[in-house]
């Protein structure tokens, strides 16, 4: 546990007791905090009890005068589309508002490391799409170089559960924009930018909003690196605003597309190779093909911003081409399940969103596409044209029907998991790929993206076993 620094004796207040809200408080109690927890789950609060976290009701004679801050779960609109009535009370009196991203930048160094030879290092990556598996990607070729680290965030576990840094470790946080939002202290010391696409608009008022969010990593949080992708113009623009001179090799720019020029420092992947270039010249070429842990275009991506992360903490490429070779990929993110008769299963669970949908689609020939859910602001529009790779889509969710109409495609209505991809199997030829990329968020049916591509696999699995 990293315990809360600068919390002695203050009365600090927690909002949200679930995995975040429990480890952050326990941290703040570590450090010396009286603490006082609520959540609007009976049951978030009777496991706070058992964890031995005073818990009272914030929005009912609750003496804000004596409370310092108050730290707030990411799930919690805090500003749009409507704060939650804890938070506009603790506006009202003045109380600051954190959550357990800024608490661990004020905590995570110690006395300790003026002793350690070498200071560890935070690499923060964030983005609308690629995040987690650029996230364990850098993670897993640390590890395979024998580097010290450690993986949390919006992947793994919470900040606040990490273990105290040891000389030499890289500690690798995946954060979203609702983390980045509300964090009071931001000082990773290599940011990670993936990509920029519509997403979560409701609570960051629109998408302006959401880049805003995101781009506080890089602007306020100031790290000493900035890893941006520039196939967006949301990216290029980000880089421009950060850069000093053209030369400035403080930003690395990174594309799964094109081919990059100039003079500054770039990591691109095009045609299966990636290719690092330092002031006109290249340095480094990796083949990407054979990886089968990053398949498609958008791992490409994410491949060359794990790279260039690497490269920042002074790994050669070759070891990270070695790395990147031992790497499975994540579960739910175009995980390969297994195939039956030359028909492979493809579980992209975690594609919530047209862009990542869309990506998922754009790494497969032939394609048995299960899809729907809870359609997301926006529509599928984004989705026309992009799907002349889809021989027919099989349809799941509450709303399975209004989101068929809106396909471009020939396409069935199945409602569940289980007649989607018995339909698909049916249907399909050797050669062919069963892909589940939802495009949707998963909560008409499923409690969570994990638990949607857990049903598929053993729909898939089953079929598998005959």
């Amino acid at each position: 546990m990293i315990k809360a620094k600068s919390v002695k004796g203050q009365k600090i207040a927690v909002l949200g007791l679930g995995r975040t809200g429990l480890s952050v408080a326990l941290a703040m109690m570590e450090g010396g905090a009286e603490v006082l927890g609520w959540d609007d789950s009976q049951s978030a609060l009777q496991n706070a009890e058992q964890n031995g976290i005073p818990t009272q009701d914030l929005s009912r004679n609750s003496d804000w005068s004596s409370i310092t801050s108050l730290i707030v779960s990411p799930g919690i609109a805090h500003l749009y589309p409507k704060a939650h009535p804890i938070i506009t009370l603790a506006l009202e009196r003045g109380v600051l508002i954190d959550n357990d991203i800024g608490v661990f930048f004020r905590s995570f160094a110690t006395d300790d490391w003026h002793g350690f030879d070498i200071t560890p290092k935070v690499i923060a990556v964030t983005g609308s799409n690629g995040k987690s598996t650029t996230s364990a990607l850098i993670h897993h070729i640390l590890n395979e170089v024998g580097r010290p680290t450690q993986l949390a965030g919006n992947i793994g576990r919470g900040v606040m559960d990490l273990n105290p840094a040891t000389a030499g470790e890289v500690v690798v946080l995946e954060l979203s924009s609702y983390q980045i939002e509300l964090a009071r202290a931001l000082t990773p010391d290599i940011a990670v930018f993936t990509n920029l696409s519509p997403d979560h608009l409701d609570r960051h008022g629109g998408e302006g909003g959401y880049f805003a969010a995101k781009r506080r990593l890089f602007v306020e949080g100031g790290p000493d690196r900035a890893i941006i992708g520039v196939d967006e113009i949301a990216g290029q623009y980000l880089a421009n605003q950060i850069s000093e001179t053209a030369l400035d090799d403080r930003v690395i720019r990174i594309s799964s597309g094109k081919k990059l020029s100039g003079m500054g420092w770039h990591v691109f992947a095009r045609k299966g190779f990636l290719a690092e270039t330092r002031k006109g010249r290249q340095v480094a070429s990796i083949d990407l093909r054979g990886m089968i842990g990053l398949p498609g275009f958008h791992n490409h991506q994410n491949a060359a911003a794990a790279y260039a992360a690497s490269r920042a903490v002074g790994i050669s490429p070759k070891l990270i081409e070695d790395a990147m070779n031992s790497f499975t990929g994540l579960s739910h993110r175009s995980q390969r399940v297994g195939e039956r008769d030359g028909i492979s299963f493809v579980n992209d669970s975690k594609a919530t969103n047209v862009a990542s949908a869309l990506k998922a689609l754009q790494a497969f020939n032939n394609i048995r596409w299960i899809c729907g859910g809870l359609e997301k602001e926006g529509g599928l529009e984004a989705l026309q044209g992009a799907t002349g790779s889809v021989c027919k889509a099989y349809v799941i969710g509450r709303k399975a029907a209004e989101f068929a109409r809106q396909l471009r495609c020939d396409s069935i209505v199945c409602n569940t998991m289980k007649a989607a991809v018995e339909a698909a199997f049916d249907d399909a030829a050797e050669g062919e790929t069963i892909l589940l990329a939802p495009a949707a968020a998963s909560f008409d049916q499923y409690d969570n993206f994990e638990q949607r591509g857990e049903d598929f696999i053993a729909q898939a699995e089953s079929l598998m076993s005959r």
